[in-house]
């Protein structure tokens, strides 16, 4: 099924239930897609556009919740940790550290990278081979940790 089909079916049960952390979380999601749809090129989102626009809207509000959980403002950071969490649900399952050191250590291995100045090429082909299964920090800091062994 696709996002969009998915979004539209959980947003009705949402409504149903009124669950209001869900409503927000999926109405956010729906509102992305409606945005990536009209911006001028006039086609369908293919899985990893859609898996790059759930990423984006996580990212945004993993920021917002580290700025109110500096400022003690915690009224605001639970309603965006609600909303990462709704949004979450229709990510790929993300793989652990441990998980994503072996594909990480080969990946290295195919590029031939060896020292800090390939972290590029190997961020390049790490990030199109984990997509969606893996945050860009926790990849960045895998392949940092790994290249200057």
């Amino acid at each position: 099924m696709k996002l969009e089909d998915r979004v539209m079916t959980d947003l009705k049960s949402a409504m149903k239930n009124k669950d209001q952390a869900a409503l927000r979380g999926i109405r956010a999601i729906k509102a992305a897609i409606l945005l990536a749809k009209t911006d001028g090129r006039a086609r369908d989102l293919d899985e990893t556009e859609e898996i790059k626009l759930l990423q984006k809207l996580v990212k945004q509000r993993q920021d917002s919740l580290d700025i109110y959980t500096n400022q003690g403002r915690n009224d605001l950071a639970k309603v965006e940790s609600e909303e990462i969490e709704v949004i979450q649900r229709y990510l790929p399952q993300q793989l652990s550290e441990e998980e994503l050191i072996p594909v990480v250590k080969s990946i290295i291995e195919k590029t031939g990278a060896e020292s800090m100045k390939d972290m590029g090429k190997v961020m390049g082909m790490a990030s199109k081979q984990l997509a969606g299964q893996a945050d860009g920090k926790t990849l960045a800091s895998i392949v940092k940790q790994i290249l200057t062994q």
